[in-house]
Formats: C-alpha cells, sequence, structure tokens
C-alpha cells in the first residue's frame, strides 16, 4: 500500500456542479485546492468531468500526488436507478469492485488517497459486507484510506470502528443543528484520531453566520462571517468541505490560513454549536 497522504484541511465538493464539474475543479485547483471529494453517483456527480478537471490541471508544477482524491461507494439505495454505475444484481463486494474500477477509470488515476462508503447500508451486516471489500482494494494497494459518510449514530461509528481490520479515518457529515452538530461522534473521531469532514457547513447554519459572536471575529479580523466558521473549524481539528463557485469565494476558503483565532474566541464560537 502507498503511505497515506495527509488530508487537506479543506476540501473541495464536487456536488451538483453538472455541466460546470471540470471547469470548477481545474479552478478550485489552480487557486490552491488539493483535496477534491467527489462521489461515484451520476445522481448527484459527474466523478468523470472531476477527472478531467483534474487532468488539466496536472504538468510538470503539478502532479497527481500533489492532490488528495477522495471518492465514494454509494448504494443501490442511493443512485438514481436509471444510471447505476455497476451491476446492482452482483453482490455486494462486486458491486464496490465494479464502482472501484469505474472511479479509476473516471479520476484517470491508478489508485484513490480515499474511498469513502457514502452512507451505512440497511443492516450491520451489509455495511460490513461492503467495508470488508473496501479493505481489500486497500490491503491490494489500490485506496490509501478508508471512510464513511452520512454516520449520525455514534454506536454505529463505534460498531464499524471495533470490526474494520482498516480502521476508518474519515467520517463525511452534514454539520447542522438538527444533530447537534455531532458533538459525540466530533469526539470519537479525535479520540481515534479520525478526521472529521463537514459539508453543509454554510449553507445549513446562516444562523451562526449572522450570529454577534461570529460578526464581532469577522470585524476584527477583517474577514468574512464563512472564514471566521471556516477557520474555527479547522483550529478545531475538522475538515471542512466547501463546494463554492465563486472564485472569491474559492480565494476567501483558502485565505483562512492567514489567519489564527485565539483560544477565547474558538472556545466563544464552541459554545454556539
Amino acid at each position: 500500500m502507498r503511505p497515506s497522504m495527509l488530508i487537506p484541511k479543506i476540501i473541495y465538493g464536487t456536488a451538483w456542479k453538472k455541466a460546470d464539474t471540470t471547469r470548477l475543479v481545474s479552478t478550485a485547483i489552480r487557486h490552491g485546492f488539493r483535496g477534491i471529494d467527489t462521489a461515484c453517483q451520476p445522481k448527484h456527480y459527474d466523478e468523470a468531468a472531476v477527472g478531467a478537471g483534474v487532468a488539466a490541471c496536472l504538468g510538470d508544477e503539478l502532479v497527481r500526488t500533489d492532490l488528495y482524491l477522495q471518492t465514494k461507494f454509494t448504494s443501490v439505495s442511493g443512485q438514481d436507478p436509471m444510471k447505476i454505475p455497476y451491476d446492482p444484481t452482483a453482490p455486494l463486494p462486486r458491486q464496490v469492485a465494479e464502482s472501484f474500477a469505474a472511479s479509476l477509470r473516471h479520476l484517470r488515476t491508478s489508485y484513490l488517497d480515499c474511498l469513502v462508503l457514502h452512507s451505512p447500508l440497511a443492516n450491520t451486516s451489509e455495511t460490513m459486507q461492503v467495508w470488508r471489500a473496501m479493505e481489500s482494494l486497500a490491503a491490494d494497494g489500490g485506496v490509501r484510506q478508508l471512510g464513511i459518510s452520512n454516520c449520525y449514530k455514534l454506536g454505529e461509528l463505534e460498531a464499524l470502528y471495533d470490526s474494520a481490520r482498516i480502521k476508518p479515518t474519515v467520517v463525511q457529515n452534514r454539520f447542522y443543528a438538527d444533530t447537534g452538530y455531532d458533538r459525540e461522534i466530533r469526539a470519537f473521531c479525535k479520540r481515534q484520531r479520525i478526521v472529521y469532514q463537514s459539508f453543509w457547513t454554510l449553507t445549513a447554519n446562516p444562523h451562526l453566520l449572522l450570529d454577534t459572536t461570529i460578526t464581532a471575529l469577522a470585524s476584527k479580523y477583517a474577514r468574512s462571517p464563512a472564514q471566521i466558521l471556516f477557520r474555527y473549524l479547522t483550529q478545531s481539528g475538522v475538515a471542512p468541505l466547501t463546494g463554492t463557485r465563486s472564485e472569491a469565494h474559492m480565494r476567501e476558503d483558502l485565505g483562512i490560513f492567514e489567519f489564527e483565532l485565539a483560544a477565547p474566541e474558538c472556545a466563544a464560537v464552541d459554545a454556539l454549536l
């Protein structure tokens, strides 16, 4: 297995980009994003267009190993029945293998930095069948790291962690108030050295961006409220996904590493969650 690359502290998400996918991925990489998240799920992602966007940026100054490419295996329940990228009647391990092969073709790569299970399956047995298949891909050197997404039950995550031979490196969840901002899951991730990746971080939290704690810090640092929230998260060990279509926002998202919040300021933002 190839040595694992460090997970970037902020990641560009490619869901729902449709015909703009290639252009936006290339733009994000050229602005400085080094982590790209996608999925082998034509319903919401154009994985081949992501691969085209990556390929357009590779050359003497940027090579494949400079990028962290992360995609997902999406079970039949999460697919468009008319566009399933593998044989839905095949056994689960075969579905995983076919999806993985499709992702390699789409992304024009010989390996993945991370393969994420898009969500737990209907029961523990099926989830573990898929996880074992993903472990086999990692053991064969095709995948460096494994992860799981949309896993909001701590017990479910603990059971997977305890049973896994190759432990999850990533948990990617929607970051919003309905789940209490995954406080217990984030604490578990921190103890087990799992990187928690947040999505819907801005879309689901307009009230946070308007809170006086955030707006006061934005004023102090001459930054946007979104930059304050993203900076707080990165300083807390969370890697946020951003799917912005705006070049200005891409620059702002990467600009969060130009300043640092003080410990009491992080604590004040933490109290909002």
